[in-house]
């Protein structure tokens, strides 16, 4: 359609379908973990949302950019990106908006090792979320709530208590924040549901509560089983390398058994 000649308006409203789609694409194809098509799909969003003039979702297809990039190893990369993001927003961002750059700021923070910046930008998340008027936000960023914010930075508190075993605080704090996802979670929400469960298992894993690491691992196992996500794949395997120095528990035996049949399936 858009080879063919059409009116201004009409031209930048298809481009920023054409953003849209590319940007959904995008996204199905990171879940899949098929990295190189998700990159090749947020740029032909991106430069779709240009042409369409949509400043607000040019700058949230970067923070999914961005977000790749934290997922496969590239903190200092997505920390350009994010900051882009804000430049391009500054003054004209959403409350929500706000927030949720300030959290994949705070998640290049915490992979970069910058705990006193990852504190400070998780804190103007909060506040930003706190402050914010939700009724005029577009359906893209309605996703990001307290559930999501909870959720976001029990995972990073989480990478901080793998990266620093000698510090059980970043696995207690990981483990309330992830269970307040849970608590807040919408029911449609089914991957995040199957991440944050992965992730509460790791944390009792850290703090050597084996118990509740194990019942709430089978847990994980059952959701994961609900969804096709290769992030959720990669959560799995996570449990599994913190499990298996525990493998003398014949329950968490049975628990490292049943992941491995969950992740070769």
């Amino acid at each position: 359609m858009l080879r063919d000649s059409h009116p201004a308006d009409l031209t930048q409203r298809l481009f920023q379908v054409m953003a849209h789609l590319a940007e959904t694409a995008a996204m199905m194809s990171w879940d899949s973990g098929m990295q190189a098509t998700a990159q090749r799909y947020y740029i032909l969003a991106l430069r779709a949302c240009k042409e369409a003039g949509d400043y607000a979702f040019g700058a949230n297809i970067l923070a999914s950019m961005a977000r790749q990039l934290l997922y496969i190893g590239c903190p200092g990369d997505a920390l350009e990106l994010i900051r882009l993001a804000e430049d391009g927003t500054r003054g004209r961002a959403s409350g929500a908006m706000c927030s949720m750059l300030r959290t994949r700021e705070a998640w290049a923070y915490a992979k970069l090792g910058r705990v006193q910046a990852f504190r400070r930008a998780t804190s103007e998340a909060e506040e930003a979320l706190a402050d914010a008027d939700r009724s005029g936000d577009p359906y893209w960023i309605r996703y990001f709530d307290e559930a999501e914010l909870a959720g976001v930075t029990g995972g990073r508190l989480l990478d901080l208590a793998q990266e620093h075993r000698d510090r059980p605080a970043y696995a207690r704090e990981a483990e309330t924040l992830i269970g307040r996802a849970l608590t807040l979670r919408r029911p449609e929400s089914m991957r995040s549901f199957s991440l944050d469960q992965a992730g509460l298992a790791q944390t009792y894993f850290l703090q050597r509560e084996l118990e509740q690491a194990v019942s709430v691992g089978h847990k994980a196992i059952d959701l994961a089983g609900q969804t096709q996500s290769d992030r959720v794949r990669v959560q799995l395997a996570d449990l599994y390398q913190l499990a298996v120095p525990h493998q003398r528990e014949p329950n968490v035996r049975d628990l490292t058994e049943r992941l491995t049949e969950a992740l070769c399936a």
